[in-house]
């Protein structure tokens, strides 16, 4: 079995909402681009501490989470984070494994931004080619 990883855009979203109110410039946003593993089995963003850092993202609560290994563990949810992936994006909360090597795009911002893996290249695609397509249930 072999790991697909993707680049992706994280942007403050509370910046982002600043910047459209014009209480601050657009280059003052804070984002990092960086190489996320693509994860099917996770449901949400999972970021480290670093990049919770970076981003000035808060912590917003708690959460107990069911590990890939059988483990659970408590983690912190946080945010607003604007996740891009090229041309497509989605705002959301993620959670956060402080101690976390990898960034997680799980299946909920997968599929908001309507995208899927392409398990014969090995790579993120458009479910639906270049024409983002939602689905209403």
């Amino acid at each position: 079995m072999y790991e697909v990883h993707t680049t992706i855009t994280l942007r403050n979203g509370k910046d982002v909402m600043k910047a459209e109110m014009g209480l601050i410039k657009e280059a003052e946003v804070r984002q990092v681009t960086l190489d996320a593993v693509v994860d099917t089995g996770a449901w949400c963003l999972v970021i480290n501490e670093e990049t919770r850092a970076k981003l000035g993202v808060e912590v917003t609560g708690t959460d107990t989470v069911n590990l890939a290994d059988g483990g659970r563990t408590e983690c912190s949810t946080v945010g607003l984070i604007e996740t891009w992936w090229k041309d497509r994006h989605y705002t959301h909360d993620a959670l956060m494994l402080p101690d976390s090597k990898e960034v997680l795009l799980g299946a909920i911002p997968l599929e908001a931004m309507d995208l899927i893996v392409d398990p014969r290249q090995g790579t993120l695609i458009g479910a639906h080619g270049d024409q983002i397509v939602h689905r209403l249930y």
